[in-house]
């Protein structure tokens, strides 16, 4: 099908809409979303949102104050 490894999706919300949280790797993102945007926009009618984002190191104890 598609040369995309996809590590992870879960989809989330209710309802109408609704939205879909993907794990993909940093390289494949341009692709991945023009793909979903495609088939998307045949199979809905409209266009889809998407929201980059990536992950932060992790919860840390904060030891001083920082201003």
């Amino acid at each position: 099908m598609y040369n995309i490894k996809q590590l992870g999706a879960r989809m989330t919300g209710a309802g109408f809409g609704g939205c879909a949280i993907a794990i993909i790797e940093c390289e494949r993102i341009d692709e991945f979303v023009a793909r979903v945007e495609q088939e998307y926009q045949e199979k809905i009618g409209y266009d889809a949102d998407f929201y980059v984002a990536s992950i932060g190191d992790g919860a840390k104890e904060i030891t001083r104050e920082v201003v």
